[in-house]
């Protein structure tokens, strides 16, 4: 997951200069059936054009009104139109028509069918998941103003024809690090709004590393309280941490747009802001100093105390109460100062844990090692394409999410000129975070036990905001299209990411304008 400071060749600054070379920059491509990130499965265009006006209106049943309450709340500030949401349009009134029920099988929770003609746009899912994605679809259908903040006078018109698309894989995840720095409530909410243009449908929270414990836990009080105190970032730079309302608001804030937070807390390694707070999680019961460099693996929970069972079991008891998701992350990587068979001891009590309060494990691919993995989901962070242990556990039963560090991890350089960021796992150009299949990297792993794909971000070098969004975007969009989309066509993907620029513009992104794109103007 992460290798010692001595392995990297990095620093944080303020922030986030263009790189040396400047990027091309081209007139604005006219926006087509076909333009959307990330790609459809089918995509029909033909037949007259939709032109959104100041009386189109927005049909939704009942139960469709949260989603069309965001569409409208999306394309109001741009165009100035009040789109009214309705039950039912009247007769030659132009309407975006939402609608759920029975639209085939293949589809699943989060596919959809739009048909967009001269005087309306329907657009069809099994249920609202797939409504939402459609949203999502349809937003990148109309001109790139329509992301702006204040009224804009111009045509808005959304192209003819008619798209099928659902997901090539169920887990399509974002992962965002809160130990190392703490990201407000605020920015991971921007951070969930921007992932969400891509269909991405989990965000993975690491809430607990060696520098910091960023979750209120009320039974063991001590652990946010000194591990989210200030100073307690990478270089002793932020501090803070969510409280449980806080959280749950996150999790509501995530679920209005089809998201599902999943919490960890890394462990028996990356232990060493518990340890502070609490020493009697030591073996020796002395507190450690407070951590704030980089270093990994010096840490672990004490294997052979009783305590170490019960802070993990009020810790996941207290997390699966907030968390309605299905997921909780429990790490289970770098654990050096855990001896092998202390680590398949702690796994084979603490798997069990989470089993206890109604969710299911999911960890680092470390976890594999352990035969208590074997209903457990293991995230693959590896370098290689083949890894035997994980293989095994899969023939186990394990399911797999991939995230292979030097083409997914979101916190490596572009390449030597970035100004944030590591590189101990290479850099990571847009091309590169694009030109890999999830299902077959692992020789052999089966691509039927990949649940799906993640981009972690981790926050050694991140201080604000404009440094998520310089490390995430555009590579996050790529990732999106390996986890969402059956085609896989750079050439395709390379046009399509260049036109959608002008959008991240107006939404204010802070976006890295690499060299390999035609960047629209």
């Amino acid at each position: 997951m992460r290798v010692p400071l001595a392995a990297l060749l990095v620093l944080a600054l303020p922030l986030t200069a263009a790189p040396a070379a400047a990027s091309a920059v081209t007139a604005p491509p006219p926006v087509t059936l076909g333009s959307v990130i990330p790609a459809p499965v089918e995509v029909h265009p033909g037949g007259p054009d939709f032109r959104l006006t100041s009386g189109t209106v927005i049909a939704a049943p009942a139960s469709a009104l949260d989603v069309a309450r965001r569409l409208a709340e999306a394309l109001r500030p741009a165009t100035g139109y009040a789109l009214p949401i309705v039950a039912h349009a009247p007769g030659g009134t132009p309407v975006i028509s939402l609608a759920t029920g029975p639209v085939g099988a293949r589809l699943g929770t989060e596919g959809y069918r739009l048909g967009v003609r001269r005087s309306e746009i329907s657009l069809r899912a099994n249920g609202n998941a797939g409504l939402f994605a459609g949203v999502q679809t349809l937003r990148q259908l109309l001109p790139a103003a329509i992301d702006a903040s204040t009224p804009r006078h111009q045509r808005w018109t959304v192209p003819g024809g008619d798209i099928v698309d659902y997901p090539r894989f169920a887990y399509r995840g974002a992962m965002l690090d809160e130990a190392r720095h703490f990201h407000s409530p605020d920015e991971i909410k921007r951070y969930l709004d921007e992932i969400s243009r891509f269909k991405v449908n989990y965000l993975h929270l690491h809430l607990a590393d060696d520098q910091g414990w960023r979750i209120q836990i009320d039974s063991w009080p001590r652990l946010a309280q000194v591990g989210g105190a200030p100073g307690t970032g990478v270089d002793g730079v932020g501090g803070g941490y969510l409280t449980k309302a806080q959280y749950r608001d996150l999790v509501r804030y995530a679920a209005d747009r089809y998201i599902t937070i999943v919490p960890e807390i890394d462990m028996p390694g990356h232990v060493n802001a518990a340890q502070v707070a609490y020493p009697e999680l030591t073996c020796d019961g002395v507190a450690p100093p407070p951590r704030t460099d980089t270093d990994v693996g010096y840490s672990s929970l004490c294997i052979g105390k009783e305590i170490t069972y019960r802070f993990v079991d009020d810790v996941l008891r207290e997390l699966a109460a907030m968390t309605p998701g299905p997921y909780i992350h429990i790490g289970g990587d770098e654990a050096q100062a855990t001896s092998p068979a202390d680590y398949l001891t702690f796994e084979r009590r603490v798997l069990p844990l989470v089993a206890k309060y109604g969710k299911t494990a999911y960890g680092w691919h470390d976890i594999a090692a352990a035969p208590a993995a074997s209903a457990a989901i293991a995230q693959y962070w590896g370098l290689d394409t083949s890894n035997a242990t994980l293989a095994a556990a899969v023939r186990r039963g394990t399911r797999v999410v991939m995230s292979p560090a030097n083409l997914a991890y979101l916190d490596q350089k572009y390449n030597p000129e970035t100004p944030i960021g590591l590189d101990w796992a290479g850099y990571i150009e847009v091309q590169t975070a694009y030109d890999w299949d999830p299902g077959t990297l692992l020789s052999d792993v089966p691509a039927k036990a990949v649940l799906g794909v993640e981009a972690p971000l981790w926050s050694e070098t991140l201080r604000k905001m404009a440094d998520i969004e310089f490390l995430a975007f555009p590579r996050l969009a790529a990732i999106a299209e390996l986890g969402w989309s059956s085609s896989h066509d750079w050439a395709s993907f390379r046009s399509r990411l260049g036109a959608y620029g002008p959008r991240w513009a107006e939404q204010g992104v802070n976006f890295y304008r690499s060299t390999q794109i035609d960047w629209a103007r």
